[in-house]
C-alpha cells in the first residue's frame, strides 16, 4: 500500500518561522557585532558612571483623630495620598529640611536637595517611601532623614493650624452670644418668661460651641509614623557590572537581530531553498556536503567513504529516472555566473556516476574560453582518437584531437572531449562535429554531459540548449540572486530547453572567492592573448574562409568575425538551432 507524499504547505507558520530564523542566522557577523556593541555599552555605563548610594525611609501617614480606638475609626479618613506625595516633594519641605541640615553643617539649597529625592507610594498603602540618592552613604542617610522629618513637621504644623483656625472660628461665633447673654442678665426685663427662655437658648448655643472647641483641642495631631528609619547604605545602588553586561548583551542581541532582518530584507541573494525552487521553476536535485578530502582531486567518486560521492550518485539516480532526461539522455551543466569550478566538478562526478551505473558516458567540455577540465582530471585522462571523426576530418580544429578516456577507480571509465581555446567560440559550438558528438546520446545506454560556461556570463550555453535540452544549474545559494535564477529560467525556456533542477554546492569564504575570481580573470586574459597571437600568425585562417565555413557546417557561408568580446556571441547562434546529429 502506498501513501501519498505530503507536500510542505508554504503557509505553515512554524515552518516559516524556522525558515526565517535560519535566514537571520546567516548573518552571524551582524549578530556578533550587535552583541559586542551591547556588551561594550554596558561596560562603559558600568565603569564610567560614579557610584551613588541610596538611603530609604518609610513614613506612614495618618489623619488627626479624637479617639483612634473608637469603633469605625478609619486611619485614611480625609487623606489623599497623591496630594501627600506632592507635599513631600514641595519646596516647603525642602526649605525646612535644608534649614535643619544647615544647623548640622550641611549647607545645601532646597532645589539641589530635592533633586536627589524620590518619593513613591506602594500600592494600597498609606505609606510614603523617601529615597535619597547621593555620592556618599552618610549624606544620603542624613538628607533622607531630614526630608522625612521635615514632611512630618510640615504636616503636623498644618494640622495644628487647621485646628487653631477652627477654634478661632468657634470663638468668633461664641463672642456675640456671650455679649447677648450678659446684656440680658444686666437688663433683667419686664417679662421674666421671655428673658429666661432667651437666656437659656444662648447658654445652650454657647455650651455647644465650647464643646466643639474643647473637642478640637483634644484631637490627636500626630501626622504619621516613621516606620523605617533611613540608614547608611553599605553598597552602591543601581545595576552592577555583571547586570549591565547582561542587559547590554540582551540589547545587543536584539540590535543584531534587527540589523540581520534589515540586511535580509534588502539582500538580493536567494534566502531559502523554497525561494530558489520558486525562482528557478525547477526542483532541487541535491545539496553537496562540505568535505575536506574533496580538495585532493576533482573526482569524489572512487574515494571510499565519501559523503560527496554519495550525493553525486543520488543526483545521478534521480536524473536517470527523470522522464525529461530519459527522453534525450543529454544534460547541460552550467553555473549562473562567476567561477565555473563547481559546475566542472559536478559534470565530472556525474559522468563518473553514470559510468558506474553501466552507461556509456561522453563528457564534453564546451568551455572553450577557460578550459581546465583535462588538467584537473590529471593522469586519469588518456588521449584517444574519437570515433566520430572520420578520416579526412582531422583538421586540427576543436573537437578533433581532444578526446580522452578517463578511468575512475572502481567505477569504470567515461570519454572526455576536453575544451581548447579557439578563435570563434560560437562557430565551434554550432559546428557539425559538435552535432555528431551530441548525437551520441541517441544510442541506447549512452549519456552525454556537456559542461558550459556560466549562462549569464556568456551565450555559449544558450547556443547548445536546443540540442541538449535538459539543463542543470550548479550554484551557491548564498551568492546567486533571485533575479539571476528567474532570468536563467526565461533564457533557457525561450531557447527551447528546460531546467531539470538545481544542485547546490557549499559556500566558500571571501578569500577563496577572490582568489578564484583573480585566477579566472587571469586565465581569460591569457586565452585572449593566445587568440590574438593565433589571429596575427601567418597561415591562420581568417573567419569566413572556405575551410572554416566547412568545419562550422555553414554550407560555405562566411560567419561573422569576433574580437574576443563575449557580448558578441549573443548574435552568432543560428535562429532555429541545429538538430542533434545533423550537420
Amino acid at each position: 500500500m502506498t501513501h501519498p507524499i505530503r507536500t510542505l504547505d508554504e503557509q505553515d507558520e512554524p515552518a516559516l518561522l524556522r525558515d526565517q530564523f535560519r535566514q537571520l542566522l546567516r548573518y552571524r557577523a551582524l549578530l556578533v557585532t550587535g552583541v559586542v556593541l551591547g556588551l561594550l555599552g554596558g561596560a562603559v555605563l558600568a565603569l564610567s558612571g560614579e557610584d551613588t548610594y541610596t538611603s530609604t525611609g518609610e513614613v506612614q501617614v495618618r489623619s488627626a483623630t479624637a479617639d483612634p480606638f473608637a469603633t469605625g475609626a478609619s486611619a485614611d479618613k480625609g487623606i489623599n495620598i497623591g496630594s501627600e506625595r506632592q507635599t513631600a516633594v514641595s519646596d516647603t519641605v525642602g526649605t525646612l529640611a535644608a534649614r535643619t541640615l544647615a544647623e548640622k553643617g550641611d549647607t545645601v539649597e532646597a532645589r539641589e536637595l530635592l533633586r536627589g529625592l524620590q518619593v513613591t507610594n506602594p500600592p494600597n498603602t498609606l505609606t510614603l517611601r523617601f529615597a535619597y540618592t547621593d555620592l556618599t552613604p552618610r549624606l544620603a542617610q542624613s538628607r533622607a532623614t531630614a526630608l522625612a522629618d521635615a514632611y512630618l513637621k510640615i504636616r503636623r504644623q498644618r494640622t495644628e493650624d487647621s485646628i487653631e483656625n477652627m477654634a478661632d472660628g468657634y470663638r468668633a461665633q461664641m463672642k456675640p452670644l456671650v455679649e447677648q447673654r450678659d446684656q440680658l442678665e444686666r437688663s433683667g426685663g419686664g417679662q421674666a418668661d421671655d428673658t429666661d427662655n432667651a437666656r437659656a437658648n444662648l447658654v445652650v448655643a454657647i455650651s455647644e460651641l465650647n464643646r466643639k472647641i474643647v473637642e478640637l483641642g483634644a484631637l490627636d495631631t500626630t501626622p504619621g509614623y516613621l516606620n523605617k528609619k533611613p540608614v547608611a547604605p553599605t553598597a552602591p545602588t543601581g545595576a552592577g557590572l555583571p547586570m549591565l553586561l547582561a542587559l547590554g548583551g540582551v540589547v545587543g542581541l536584539a540590535l543584531g537581530l534587527l540589523l540581520s532582518w534589515v540586511r535580509l530584507v534588502f539582500d538580493p541573494a536567494v534566502r531559502s531553498t523554497r525561494e530558489l525552487v520558486r525562482s528557478l521553476g525547477a526542483p532541487l536535485l541535491g545539496t553537496l556536503p562540505r568535505e575536506r578530502g574533496a580538495a585532493g582531486g576533482l573526482l569524489a567518486i572512487g574515494r571510499g567513504g565519501s559523503r560527496l560521492a554519495e550525493e553525486y550518485r543520488a543526483v545521478a539516480f534521480r536524473l536517470a529516472y527523470d522522464p525529461a532526461f530519459a527522453r534525450a539522455r543529454r544534460l547541460l551543466v552550467t553555473a549562473p555566473r562567476g567561477d565555473n569550478a563547481a559546475a566542472s566538478a559536478a559534470a565530472a562526478n556525474l559522468a563518473a556516476a553514470f559510468a558506474e551505473m553501466g552507461r556509456e558516458v561522453l563528457l564534453v567540455e564546451a568551455d572553450l574560453r577557460t578550459p581546465s577540465l583535462a588538467g584537473q582530471l590529471g593522469p586519469a585522462a588518456r588521449d584517444a582518437r574519437p570515433r566520430w571523426a572520420a578520416s579526412g576530418e582531422e583538421d586540427g580544429n576543436w573537437p578533433s584531437g581532444s578526446r580522452a578516456d578517463v578511468d575512475v577507480p572502481g567505477a569504470g571509465a567515461f570519454i572526455l572531449v576536453a575544451g581548447r581555446p579557439v578563435d570563434n567560440v560560437p562557430r565551434a559550438l554550432t559546428s557539425a562535429a559538435v552535432g555528431r558528438i551530441l548525437a551520441e546520446g541517441d544510442r541506447p545506454g549512452a549519456v552525454v554531459i556537456v559542461l558550459a560556461p556560466p549562462v549569464l556570463s556568456y551565450a555559449d550555453a544558450v547556443a547548445l540548449v536546443d540540442r541538449v535540452e535538459g539543463v542543470m544549474v550548479v550554484c551557491d545559494p548564498r551568492e546567486v540572486h533571485r533575479n539571476d535564477l528567474e532570468r536563467i529560467r526565461e533564457i533557457i525556456s525561450a531557447s527551447g530547453g528546460s531546467v531539470l533542477g538545481a544542485l547546490l554546492h557549499p559556500s566558500r569564504g571571501r578569500l577563496a572567492r577572490r582568489r578564484a575570481s583573480r585566477e579566472q580573470g587571469g586565465s581569460r586574459r591569457d586565452g585572449r592573448r593566445k587568440q590574438g597571437r593565433r589571429r596575427g600568425s601567418p597561415g591562420t585562417r581568417s573567419p569566413g574562409s572556405p575551410e572554416e565555413a566547412d568545419s562550422s557546417g555553414g554550407g560555405g557561408r562566411p560567419g561573422p568575425e569576433t574580437t574576443g568580446d563575449p557580448s558578441e556571441t549573443l548574435g552568432l547562434r543560428r535562429p532555429f538551432g541545429t538538430p542533434a546529429g545533423r550537420p
